[in-house]
């Protein structure tokens, strides 16, 4: 092999040995200035020159329909003597649409009607008059009216959707009902309810230790929250060891409550004139009267109750009075029939439209609890008479209601023998030495 062959071959190694490492110093060059062999300038950003930017995104609050994320939301209630207009004091509304307001057709709405401790919300712009966007009045919790207020008054008639659920509940009492109904934790509508059903079968001022029930009912909900009972679906109450059923069943003029034999446990009239509570003194011949200190016959039945509570006419009749005396204070007289008529002494008030010659219905309230006239304090002076003598309204003997009809004998049989099995799956809780159980589905 040659000098010049060899000298050739060394000067090849030499120039592919430097190409390889300008290469790699080249390929350096370009990583550490953010680019390579494969990107152009401009593909990745210049850090110095990079910038972030975090952009907060609002959920919308929805309230009525109405996105309110920026705007004022004001939930009151209407005051005692309050008008509707009174509710727009605080903020401003554009004059055409207050002379919409005063021009709206009471078919849409009637102004008068609104009532004092109903909620309303105010819905207004953040600026410097607070300019009224809606108002919505609540009657009740179901109905709501919307007043949209930002261009032109428009008038939305809402209902919240209602949803009926079947529960059950059991119970032991250790003690008087009245006593233990808050112990219990069952609604004062429930109770009542009970009570009106089994009020001419059972005396619940006299419970005893031991009593216990089983109930079934449907409780209405709006929006996950209890707005009353609908209706109860079946009971059994066992008093003094002997056991009591109720079952509902509409016989073609209304739905009421028979017995396993098919009796009704309805009566012509209501046991109770008020919400079930403390019975403060019986029917006595021979009473210490309290203010006028001296014997005489109490006629009547106490029920002590806070002043304002309604107070219910046991059964549809006529008012014969309703006016104000210094013994009775307000107090109304209704005749049921030719045989029972009542009376209602020491109302505070007698309630809006009971006057002499109306007529009034089973369960109407007819006035509220007071201590007007001859009183100590607060309760509803209960009276009973039966052709036109004063007897006792918690032992009078009334006639049933018919009891369910020869043709809807097998409907009915139906129906029982369906609660009785369900009643039957309801436990009773365990007792205990000092309080009511209460076991609820």
């Amino acid at each position: 092999m040659s000098a010049k062959f060899l000298t050739s071959a060394l000067s090849k190694k030499i120039l592919i040995a430097s190409l390889g490492i300008g290469l790699i110093i080249a390929t350096i060059f370009f990583l550490d200035s953010n680019t390579s062999l494969f990107t152009q300038p401009g593909d990745y950003a210049i850090e110095a020159d990079s910038s972030r930017v975090e952009i907060e995104v609002k959920q919308p609050v929805v309230l009525y329909g109405m996105v309110v994320n920026d705007l004022s939301v004001i939930e009151d209630h209407v005051k005692r003597n309050q008008r509707f207009f009174d509710l727009f004091e605080t903020v401003h509304v554009q004059p055409r649409i207050f002379q919409q307001l005063n021009t709206l057709s009471r078919r849409i709405f009637d102004f008068r009607k609104i009532g004092a401790h109903k909620k309303y919300t105010l819905i207004h712009e953040n600026d410097s008059v607070k300019t009224a966007r809606a108002l919505v009045y609540e009657p009740n919790s179901i109905d709501y009216v919307i007043f949209h207020l930002k261009d032109s008054l428009l008038v939305e008639v809402c209902q919240r959707e209602v949803v009926t659920v079947e529960k059950s509940i059991s119970g032991r009492i250790e003690s008087s009902l009245s006593e233990t109904i808050e112990q219990m934790n069952i609604s004062h509508e429930l109770t009542n309810k009970f009570v009106d059903i089994f009020g001419w079968q059972v005396d619940f001022q006299r419970l005893q230790k031991g009593d216990q029930f089983k109930l079934i009912y449907e409780e209405n909900l709006v929006e996950e929250k209890s707005i009353g009972i609908e209706r109860v679906l079946a009971i059994y109450f066992e008093h003094f060891g002997k056991g009591e059923y109720a079952f509902p069943f509409d016989q073609g003029d209304g739905l009421d409550y028979f017995d396993e034999d098919g009796n009704s446990l309805r009566k012509a009239l209501l046991k109770y004139p008020i919400e079930f509570t403390r019975i403060s003194s019986r029917y006595n011949l021979n009473r210490f009267h309290p203010v006028a200190k001296v014997f005489r016959a109490h006629l009547g039945t106490d029920f002590a109750a806070p002043t304002g509570t309604p107070i219910r006419s046991v059964g549809d009749g006529n008012v014969e009075e309703a006016r104000y005396t210094a013994n009775s204070g307000n107090y109304v007289k209704i005749r049921h029939n030719s045989t029972y008529t009542t009376g209602y002494l020491h109302m505070s008030k007698i309630a809006v439209g009971v006057v002499a010659g109306t007529r009034v219905k089973q369960g109407q309230t007819i006035g509220y609890v007071g201590s007007t006239g001859l009183a100590t304090g607060p309760h509803l002076c209960y009276r009973f008479w039966r052709n036109g003598v004063q007897i006792d309204a918690l032992r009078v003997e009334l006639p049933p209601s018919q009891p369910v009809q020869k043709e809807h004998i097998e409907r009915f049989s139906e129906v029982k023998e369906s609660f009785s099995k369900r009643l039957q799956l309801i436990s009773f809780p365990q007792p205990t030495s000092s309080e009511v159980i209460v076991a609820r589905n």
